[in-house]
């Protein structure tokens, strides 16, 4: 039985789109996140003078990747002196692309220097791992060396971050699959993440293409090894899909093969199955109807509707 969460996000100002607050019941951690818009009220707050990472989010304008995302992750013992930097378009550093900023501390202040920069390179990791967004830390650190209950502190406070985050719309640090292996720990091993649709296949065999998909956690993704057409040979009705799949291909996510196919070079999330078979299939394609349950030979639509009789 999957345990639930009861999320805190508190509007300070009542409106969705500025300066608001989440918490976890019986965790420590607490989240702050702002448009830039709202820097100054942001650093007006006792939170951000204390030891913690920031995140700073926005577009990406030279990206080609499909998602045109970009995210810097950083630490410090007093953010909003790191902040009053990042604020200065002038100085900068090459990371004036930002317009929201999300702060990760503790409500009992017992993160310290070294768990904030534990905390730093997990994240860093983590986002160049999930591949939704263009990481623009420089490096790529490995994690300090901590305690042993330090880490296992630190791994819990991972877990739920990555918990708020997507509920806060945030998904940059969001994997596509939790992974875990006996020598390695996944990012948020008590994620949900591992609430999995069956697994659906689309192919259309006179043609090569063979593709397997799953809705892991709410989001239709494509798996690594699927084959689809490299070549779009549908109409223009729908030039968000064919756009779609051309910065796929730009990007080397599909990587062209023989005979017009291209191959998934990693796992990729849709916003729909449908945009999921119309990238696989080349053309717009019904993804409810296209997709099937490799067991049980329903579709996904049907699966979808399961229970419901």
């Amino acid at each position: 039985m999957v345990s639930g969460k009861q999320i805190r996000v508190y509007l300070v100002d009542g409106t969705p789109g500025g300066l608001l607050t989440a918490e976890i019941m019986n965790w420590t951690g607490h989240v702050v996140a702002a448009p830039r818009s709202d820097i100054a009220d942001l650093l007006a707050r006792e939170e951000v003078r204390r030891t913690g990472v920031y995140l700073l989010l926005g577009d990406d304008p030279e990206s080609q990747s499909s998602s045109g995302k970009a995210v810097y992750v950083g630490e410090g013992d007093d953010i909003a002196v790191r902040l009053r930097q990042h604020s200065r378009a002038e100085a900068a550093g090459g990371k004036d692309f930002w317009d929201r900023v999300v702060i990760l501390t503790s409500k009992d202040a017992n993160v310290t220097k070294a768990h904030a920069r534990y905390l730093e390179a997990r994240l860093i990791n983590a986002a160049a791992a999930a591949k939704r967004a263009t990481v623009m830390n420089g490096t790529a650190p490995v994690p300090i060396h901590l305690p042993e209950a330090d880490v296992s502190d630190m791994e819990y406070y991972l877990s739920q971050v990555q918990i708020v985050l997507p509920v806060l719309g945030i998904t940059e640090f969001r994997p596509t699959r939790v992974l875990i292996t006996p020598d390695s720990s996944p990012l948020a091993p008590s994620l949900p993440s591992e609430r999995t649709s069956p697994t659906f296949r689309f192919e259309v065999p006179r043609h090569g293409i063979a593709a397997l998909a799953q809705e892991i956690d709410g989001e239709f993704t494509v798996l690594e090894g699927s084959i689809c057409r490299a070549d779009w040979v549908g109409s223009h009705r729908h030039p968000g899909y064919q756009q779609q799949h051309t910065a796929l291909l730009t990007e080397g996510t599909l990587q062209r093969e023989e005979d017009g196919l291209a191959r998934f070079a990693q796992d990729v999330v849709f916003s729909s199955p449908s945009a999921a078979a119309a990238v696989v299939a080349g053309r717009s394609a019904n993804g409810r109807t296209s997709w099937i349950d490799t067991s049980t030979g329903m579709n996904f639509g049907e699966w979808q509707s399961r229970g419901l009789a």
